[in-house]
């Protein structure tokens, strides 16, 4: 990726196309950056304090899935043909996107290269691939309409662009966001199994 161009201003470029916007296109328009696109896109849907119709879910899924693949060291994604074709939806591109570029470009003010070639370590990229997979099973497992998922998902997209934009301390920031965030959802699970047995 070229440093005059800013991440922002290519993926701003892409998302206006006329080109395609499936999963499958990624690997193509951002190659080695592929994989940390595809989960700032997947998980900028519960990321945002919206509703979402339980696709959610299913962006988690596939972020999991891509995970995985990241943890066993796959340098290029891969998914079935019919996932390959998933579309990013109007209203991801209409509502969210716009929200998530504008987060996109604060982030870039503050960003700069730290540490960008140990993040692209094999043994560091099945940490990052392990921690991502974490957290968004723990947004999958938030329960439905209740805002637990944003936290964990957040932190994913942060996570993302610190690989994107080679900067580790987002890396080490999304993680902290995405534990909280588990660690909220699974306080006040407790809380909730503590008030119906005293009932």
């Amino acid at each position: 990726m070229s440093s005059s161009v800013k991440f922002s201003d290519r993926l701003e470029k892409w998302l206006k196309s006329n080109d395609s916007k499936t999963l499958g296109d990624l690997q193509l328009v951002f190659g080695d950056k592929a994989f940390a696109l595809a989960f700032l896109l997947l998980l900028s849907i519960p990321a945002l304090p919206l509703p979402t119709g339980g696709i959610s879910h299913a962006t988690e899924i596939v972020a999991m899935l891509l995970a995985l693949e990241m943890v066993i060291g796959r340098q290029a994604i891969w998914l079935p043909k019919r996932w390959q074709k998933l579309s990013l939806g109007k209203t991801s591109q209409k509502k969210a996107l716009p929200f998530l570029m504008r987060r996109i470009r604060w982030f870039e003010k503050f960003s700069r290269p730290r540490l960008g070639s140990f993040l692209e370590q094999r043994g560091m990229r099945s940490v990052i691939g392990l921690t991502v997979f974490l957290l968004s099973l723990g947004a999958f497992l938030a329960p439905p309409f209740s805002g637990l998922d944003t936290l964990p998902a957040l932190g994913v997209v942060i996570i993302a662009l610190g690989l994107i934009l080679e900067d580790v301390v987002f890396y080490i920031i999304g993680t902290f966001i995405g534990i909280l965030g588990i660690a909220i959802t699974v306080d006040l699970g407790a809380t909730v199994v503590h008030f119906m047995k005293r009932l």
